[in-house]
């Protein structure tokens, strides 16, 4: 076996994007990775990971090959026939087959394939030494990075992310001499820039994260991430509040940074009256400070920022940070006071002048769909309707307030807040606020009644607005985050335990948008006109005819209605396929899922429960047995060629067996009937499952398509009624694997 050696490759720039370092670092590292593997160079990754700082891109592994294996190579030549003459001599075409290889044509062996014996030259040479390929691993792995907007310094054609200043590659205590981005390679990497602003000697891999630590560097990334949340809760415990720590935040803040290090500050209390999410979103999102909360979750005039140096005078730093957001506090009441002046109901005023999408309207007229539709969700889920019609008139009035417009992110918050301030009740102003819920993967829906139906009833508006105006999803393209609605529509139906009846409220959503669904079908008729207008010629006049017919029948108020119902079971559909990835989360397998999705449940509360009962159903030892009965009998009946009586006739009844399926069957189904009506699933899957030895018993000795047709359709009608109540549950055939 080869010797093994560390390997360290660092790339020192300039400061790199903060949003897509941890990325490149990701790739950089993957692209040595695949590189050392493409070319068949072992190494030892235990515990090796991208290391990274805002100047440097590194890759450090315990253990490397320090040369290829034996390189192995077999080049097929000529066949017989073509390659040796009539005397056994060779032709041209071996001799220069043997002259390319470098022999002469005796010493090459012959192979035998599908088309015959032919020759082949086998050789084998050493392998290259690993410090001789490096140059080109590391090229090639910074020519694969994502990187969309290249920049080229000085006055060569290089390009990066941004300009490369210094490069360490060493292999064991040796350095791989090489030339990178036009920069030569060395052993002295860069300390902290202002801490220790000169090489710093690494006299072997190993040697690489202390002896950068030692300069003031923290090049791994972990270690970093966790010194800055531990400080930042320190400062805020002495602050006497905890510290609000977002993934995000902390993310970016760790990218900023090489030595970091909290500094505790403060700003007046007054501007305390303005919303704490305005004041947090400017801290996190423009200044990538940490707010301190009290213990009751509540902001405090108390704030951190993370410095990229330990100063010897902390105050003139954090001065300089409250320097930096007094301002954007000030713009933020300032906001906020002129937005109470107005008040929220007269912001709703210039929602009419606000194109929600050409074919749909304004944003008013947008509201005015989505407080119809709230009132009559609410009567159905047994909410408060005037309640929840009146926070879906005023839920979209912020979006014309001054503090949203420079907060867009605070839509709906900034809404409960000016509800609030106008004396609306407490469940109208929440109500506002949860509507956006859940705002993202993961995020909880709507707690309070009102803002459950308000949830609702937006996203469906939504769903039906994009489904009549032509804007569903194509591939990566989904402009009215119809996705993401029909996700956030169903999640929360389904966790708010409402029984709601999903087609007809999809149908009065899209009667709502009616015309626009007119427009859009006239519009993709007359393109179809065009297109076909342009293409083939063969039966081109029965087509236009039966566009033109289309085009008439979409104008009728029939036509329209059915239209409407297709476009109804496209969206339901839609929202259905949406709860596929949910329950993929939840680990329910995709037969469970099928077998319910089957059925086309009207409540998707009803989905769920269904799909509990099923997953119960599932671990009995029958399951597997009758799904695959039920497999057989759904066979049988599609292929019978005779009308199936509803009733079973039992003087028809001949055989032992189906005469104890049948009476066993009209036991079950009238023990099952009470809990069929109450959506007891589990109560009727698991009395059905003890029909399984009359089942069995029946296939095993009797025939379905006997020729009689009377006890044929009599034996149909028996199979049917078992399956029909299987099939009020579940299609269980799914099951069967």
């Amino acid at each position: 076996m080869a010797e093994m050696k560390p390997l360290l490759i660092e790339l020192g720039t300039e400061e790199l994007p903060v949003k897509a370092l941890p990325g490149l670092a990701q790739a950089f590292f993957d692209g040595v990775i695949e590189a050392l593997q493409k070319r068949g160079i072992d190494f030892d990754r235990t515990d090796a990971k991208p290391l990274y700082t805002p100047r440097r891109l590194a890759v450090l592994l315990p253990a490397v090959s320090v040369e290829q294996p034996e390189q192995s190579s077999e080049v097929l030549g000529p066949y017989l026939n073509i390659a040796l003459d009539a005397e056994g001599q060779p032709t041209k075409a071996l001799q220069g087959f043997a002259a390319k290889a470098g022999i002469d044509w005796s010493q090459l062996e012959r192979t035998t394939d599908g088309k015959g014996e032919r020759f082949v030259h086998r050789s084998n040479k050493p392998g290259a030494k690993t410090a001789d390929l490096l140059a080109d691993i590391v090229r090639e792995s910074l020519a694969a990075m994502p990187i969309p907007k290249p920049m080229r310094w000085g006055d060569h054609d290089y390009a990066f992310a941004r300009p490369v200043h210094w490069l360490v590659m060493l292999l064991g205590k040796d350095v791989v001499d090489a030339e990178v981005l036009g920069v030569r390679s060395d052993r002295m990497s860069r300390g902290h820039r202002f801490e220790h602003d000169k090489p710093v000697w690494i006299n072997q891999p190993g040697d690489y994260v202390d002896a950068l630590r030692g300069a003031h560097v923290l090049v791994d990334a972990d270690e970093r991430r966790t010194r800055i949340a531990q400080q930042v809760r320190e400062a805020a415990a002495k602050a006497g509040g905890d510290a609000r720590i977002t993934e995000d935040n902390l993310e970016q803040v760790n990218c900023l940074v090489e030595w970091p290090s909290a500094v505790l500050c403060g700003f007046e209390s007054e501007f305390l009256a303005v919303p704490q999410e305005a004041l947090i979103a400017t801290m996190e999102a423009n200044q990538k400070f940490f707010p301190v909360l009290d213990h009751g979750g509540k902001l405090t005039e108390r704030f951190i920022g993370i410095a990229n140096i330990e100063s010897q005078d902390v105050r003139e730093v954090s001065k300089g940070y409250e320097r930096v957001i007094r301002p954007r506090f000030s713009d933020a009441k300032f906001f906020f006071d002129e937005d109470l002046k107005q008040g929220l109901v007269a912001m709703g005023d210039g929602l009419k002048t606000v194109t929600y999408q050409a074919k749909l309207g304004s944003v008013a007229d947008k509201v005015a769909r989505v407080a119809a539709l709230a009132e009559t969700i609410a009567k159905e889920v047994g909410a408060d309707p005037a309640l929840a019609r009146r926070a879906a008139e005023l839920s979209k009035n912020d979006l014309q307030s001054r503090m949203v417009n420079e907060f867009p992110e605070l839509q709906g918050i900034a809404g409960r807040h000016y509800a609030a301030a106008a004396d609306e009740p407490r469940a109208i102003a929440l109500a506002i606020d949860e509507s956006y819920q859940p705002r993202f993967a993961g995020d909880d829906i709507a707690l309070s009644p009102a803002g459950k139906v308000l949830a609702i009833a937006e996203r469906l508006s939504t769903l039906a607005g994009g489904f009549a105006a032509g804007l569903r999803p194509t591939g990566n393209k989904d402009p009215f985050a119809l996705r993401r609605n029909g996700l956030g529509l169903a999640r929360t139906i389904i966790e708010s335990g409402y029984e709601l009846h999903l087609p007809s409220n999809v149908g009065y959503a899209l009667e709502q948008v009616r015309e626009a669904a007119r427009a859009q079908r006239i519009e993709e008729l007359n393109a179809e006109r065009e297109k076909e207008k342009r293409g083939t010629l063969v039966g081109l006049p029965n087509i236009l005819a039966d566009i033109t017919r289309a085009v008439e029948e979409i104008n009728t108020e029939d036509g329209l209605r059915s239209y409407l119902s297709k476009l109804g079971n496209e969206l339901y559909d839609f929202i259905l396929d949406r709860l596929r990835g949910y329950y993929s989360d939840k680990d329910v397998p995709i037969q469970h899922f099928n077998a319910i999705a089957e059925l086309r449940p009207q409540s998707l509360y009803d989905f769920d429960t269904r799909l509990d009962a099923i997953g119960q159903f599932a671990t009995l030892p029958e399951a597997e047995a009758l799904a695959a009965a039920n497999k057989r009998i759904n066979n049988i009946l599609k292929k019978a060629d005779i009308e199936i009586p509803h009733a079973i006739d039992r003087s028809l009844l001949n055989d032992p067996a189906e005469s104890a399926l049948a009476e066993a069957v009209e036991a079950a189904l009238g023990d099952t009937d009470e809990a069929l009506h109450h959506h007891d699933y589990i109560r009727v899957l698991s009395r059905l499952a003890l029909l399984r030895p009359q089942v069995d018993a029946f296939f095993d000795g009797v025939m379905v398509n006997v020729d009689d047709p009377t006890v044929r359709a009599n034996r149909l009608a028996l199979l049917k009624r078992l399956a029909d109540r299987f099939r009020a549950v579940a299609a269980i055939e799914h099951l069967s694997s």
